[in-house]
């Protein structure tokens, strides 16, 4: 019984490796699958493909190093590239190593950025794959179900993915530390950097409806609009529209500053003072640094956010510590499950020979006395198979809770019951 992992990710292999054996489409991914389990010695198979990686996961019964030449053929002969060219790149784990790293893929702990929740969606669309293509059986789908399960967990019990990552989160988890509802505030995107999109379609995201778009340029401020279900607005009308909104993202390709601290002191009266936060996303900065001195304006500029982002950096690495005990945790049960399955025809075996015995000594009993009613005698058949159930009791949850000993405990049952011998 042999679990494998093969394959390559951003750690290990340069993009242009990656990109060679990536399966970009379900449809290459369902053919893979379909070679895959017609190669000799692969029971079941599951492909997991990202762009970051390029996994695959297989469960055989033969011997390891066969199996793991078998797959760097198929990915050879199906992506038309030597072994040679790729084989230095791969990294192969076997049995608990196989099973904790799935484990660690799922709960996005072997990321490029540790926490992001996407991994574990994208795990879970390999495994239907494999499932509609009958790639799977038994094994793996216990384990794909458990490597789900595990991310859940992580996901549950700590705290990896709370804290932003990028810049733009970073901006928006700034923003609702100020505003508590922001639903009913209003936003206005000066320029047309991309992170200032993107952080744009974060807040939009998270429930701001009233969205203005300026540009020096009017016809991509109305294309962003658009794009935004905003309203464009003149450029020359910046302060009017900043006094009207709560949320400034700047980002403008202008080599000065686009909103001064004059004009903000301007703006703040007309506001009434009400808060006025301000994100400058652009380098170099087109919000002069000295706004963020007058009373209720709170301004970041790109250094603050990316200090934001390395301090929740290293918030997930300590979280991933404990994400870590509950990845082995849950290794250990599957493999517990997985021993407890060479108990099951030990227990089957010593369950039917407990039967054949009490049948040949009920026909005795019944041959003996002959003139019992049909009662007693169906009383006596449901007492002695109450007896033999309750002396398989412990054999039986010995039999399948046990770990450590597993092997041993199967050997001394077979012996103890005489099982070898009546196969012989």
């Amino acid at each position: 019984m042999n679990l494998i992992v093969l394959g390559l990710n951003h750690k290990t292999a340069p993009v242009e490796i990656r990109e060679k054996l990536a399966f970009n489409t379900q449809e290459s991914i369902r053919e893979g699958l379909k070679r895959l389990i017609q190669t000799e010695g692969i029971n079941e198979a599951v492909i997991f493909s990202t762009c970051n990686r390029v996994e695959v996961y297989a469960y055989s019964n033969e011997g390891n190093e066969k199996i793991i030449e078998n797959i760097k053929h198929f990915l050879s002969v199906f992506h038309h590239i030597p072994v040679k060219d790729f084989e230095k790149y791969l990294y192969i784990y076997t049995d608990r190593d196989a099973v904790s790293h799935l484990f660690k893929v799922a709960s996005s702990l072997d990321s490029m950025i540790v926490g992001e929740p996407q991994i574990t969606g994208q795990v879970k669309d390999s495994y239907e794959i494999a499932l509609s293509e009958r790639a799977t059986s038994l094994i793996l789908n216990h384990l794909m179900n458990r490597a789900l399960f595990t991310a859940k967990r992580v996901r549950n019990e700590t705290r990896i993915g709370e804290n932003p990552v990028s810049v733009s989160y970073a901006a928006v988890g700034l923003i609702k530390k100020v505003f508590d509802e922001l639903s009913k505030k209003s936003i206005l995107l000066v320029g047309a950097g991309e992170m200032a999109e993107l952080a744009m379609r974060h807040l939009i995201g998270s429930g701001i409806k009233n969205v203005y778009v300026t540009n020096r340029t009017y016809a991509r401020a109305e294309e962003l609009a658009r794009e935004f279900s905003g309203s464009a607005v003149a450029f020359e009308n910046l302060k009017e529209q900043i006094a009207r909104c709560d949320i400034i993202i700047c980002s403008t390709g202008a080599p000065n500053y686009v909103i001064t601290e004059q004009m903000i002191k301007e703006v703040m009266p007309l506001r009434k003072y009400k808060p006025l936060f301000l994100i400058d996303i652009s380098v170099p900065r087109n919000i002069d640094p000295a706004c963020n001195n007058l009373d209720n304006v709170y301004l970041y500029n790109i250094d603050d956010l990316q200090d934001v982002v390395d301090s929740n950096i290293l918030e997930r690495k300590r979280e991933a510590e404990k994400a870590l005990n509950i990845v082995d945790e849950e290794t250990e049960k599957f493999f517990q499950w997985l021993n407890s399955l060479q108990s099951v025809p030990v227990i089957v075996s010593i369950r039917n020979k407990a039967e054949q015995i009490r049948q040949e000594e009920l026909k005795k009993f019944k041959s003996r006395f002959k003139e019992l009613p049909p009662e007693v005698l169906s009383s006596v058949d449901y007492l002695t198979q109450s007896i033999i159930n309750k002396i398989m009791h412990s054999p039986t949850v010995a039999l399948k809770n046990n770990c450590d000993s597993n092997e041993i405990l199967i050997f001394a049952a077979r012996r103890l019951f005489g099982l070898d011998s009546d196969e012989e």
